[in-house]
């Protein structure tokens, strides 16, 4: 279809939907309630980044950086940039060990109930079969329709597909190699590395610290919003993810109509299509009421009122692929998604497969041994909601985005999530004692009359009682197990 016919048809599907592009409108849509009750998914961060493998995802950016450590990298490995650029990784990504199926399998055996694939990332490869930009895995590379395959895979594992794109940077990501002599400038390929509109506030190696603002006098071109509208609404009607996932600087103010309308014609089309749908955005790109608000590897500082996500990643060093990239243990990982539930949020892992198509054995690893925690106690995790407080005890994750690191958590921490009658209270610390008190059921002042304790997936808790100062549980003498524990406290 050409731009100019699905402009129109966007317009058209908007004028006869229930939402229309406006706030007040948007502000109907409502949390999916299966993503509320699902709790936990997995982003995967596959692209041209893998092959190089170093630095991080924005490699396509920073190899353009003069004097960045990717440039000098790109220089010593690979050669002059105007001879070897970004676009000469693409046939070195073959994906040839890619199994959509084997990777829904993991996922699945993780725990995890949603996949979302990154559609395109900022360096403008697209990993779908799309009718506007040639540049795309089912056309070169790993020659293959990733997200349709694994859009397939999930509904054969009962997994909700889900999609992120990010190619509103795209209008600026390289901007770079305009100021050098790079393939970039020889002008053979813009429509691969696009606009690489350059502005001294959007060059550099920090842009987002740059271009976080609303309100910015620098925007996109409305040739390129309107080819960003087609593009994206082209995933929408071809692939129908259950949740569409934007990155930032679509807050910046020339997006806000353009979003408005991507939005109304994605809820508007959830509805002919019988289906619960949300979009993730971060800063504040929406207003509150009308998607749901992601936070980058960090958290809030207490319960929300309304549902949001937390995206981060088992790699600490990148997205993508990285030869040594360092990883987050089991431990680290579920107790995240603990505290995250505990506010009210949702937990989206990220996997960075390498560009043969396999994922790591680190992130395998952690992978299967949160599903293992998850197996025995994804009772307090799973269709919970969160309970009056979150927290008992003194440790916490900061709050804000790109916060998070390692929370020294003892056993006297805790997180509670709630189902009818049922109160979780997750032990963030495995005990080193035999006893504990939870200070916060005491049996005075109104407290609560407790019918019975128990341990999900093991046998730990032996007896309790309550006094004035609080719930104390007895537990037996099977060992210190490394991953918290969760006592799943019954009301009278």
């Amino acid at each position: 279809m050409q731009k100019n016919e699905y402009l129109k048809q966007i317009d058209t599907v908007i004028e006869k939907g229930a939402y229309k592009d406006n706030w007040a409108s948007l502000s109907a849509h409502r949390t999916p309630t299966w993503y509320y009750r699902d709790k936990f998914g997995i982003f995967i961060h596959w692209g041209v980044y893998s092959v190089p493998a170093y630095g991080n995802e924005w490699y396509s950016r920073n190899m353009y950086i003069e004097n960045s450590v990717e440039y000098r990298h790109h220089l010593e490995t690979y050669g002059s940039h105007k001879d070897f650029g970004y676009k000469d990784f693409i046939p070195m990504f073959k994906g040839e060990n890619f199994q959509a199926e084997k990777w829904t399998a993991l996922f699945k055996e993780a725990g995890a109930k949603f996949v979302m694939p990154v559609a395109e990332h900022h360096d403008g490869f697209a990993m779908y079969d799309t009718e506007y930009n040639p540049w795309n895995a089912k056309a070169m590379g790993p020659c293959r329709d990733v997200l349709g395959e694994l859009k397939s895979a999930c509904e054969k594992e009962g997994l909700t597909f889900c999609a992120s794109t990010h190619r509103a940077e795209h209008f600026f990501f390289m901007n770079g190699g305009r100021t050098f002599d790079s393939d970039i400038r020889q002008g053979d390929y813009e429509d691969f590395y696009g606009p690489a509109f350059y502005d001294e506030k959007l060059g550099g190696d920090e842009p987002m610290t740059k271009t976080c603002d609303t309100v910015d006098e620098i925007g996109p071109s409305q040739e390129f919003l309107e080819d960003w509208l087609c593009r994206t609404c082209e995933i929408i009607d071809k692939y129908r993810p259950k949740i569409l996932y934007f990155d930032w600087w679509i807050q910046n103010q020339a997006f806000k109509p353009y979003l408005k309308k991507l939005a109304a014609y994605y809820y508007n089309r959830a509805l002919e299509w019988g289906c619960e749908v949300t979009i993730d955005y971060k800063h504040n790109a929406f207003v509150p009421g009308t998607a749901t608000y992601d936070v980058e590897r960090g958290a809030l500082e207490g319960i929300s009122p309304t549902p949001w996500q937390t995206d981060t990643a088992i790699g600490k060093l990148s997205w993508g692929y990285r030869k040594d990239n360092n990883y987050k243990s089991a431990y680290e990982i579920v107790t995240t998604l603990i505290d995250i539930v505990s506010k009210n949020g949702m937990l989206l892992l990220n996997v960075g497969p390498k560009p043969d198509g396999s994922i790591t054995e680190e992130e395998r690893t952690t992978l299967l041994e949160t599903g293992r925690w998850l197996k025995e106690n994804g009772e307090g995790i799973y269709g919970t909601t969160c309970w009056r407080f979150y927290k008992e005890g003194e440790h916490q994750a900061k709050s804000g985005m790109f916060s998070e690191g390692d929370v020294a958590y003892t056993p006297e921490d805790f997180r509670f999530t709630y189902k009818p009658g049922i109160v979780y209270a997750f032990q963030m610390k495995p005990p080193a004692a035999k006893t504990l008190t939870l200070k916060s059921f005491p049996t005075y002042k109104g407290g609560y009359c407790i019918k019975n304790v128990s341990t999900l997936g093991t046998n730990l808790a032996e007896n309790f009682s309550c006094d004035r100062e609080g719930l104390h549980i007895s537990l037996k003498n099977t060992g210190k197990p490394e991953l918290p524990l969760c006592y799943k406290i019954e009301l009278e």
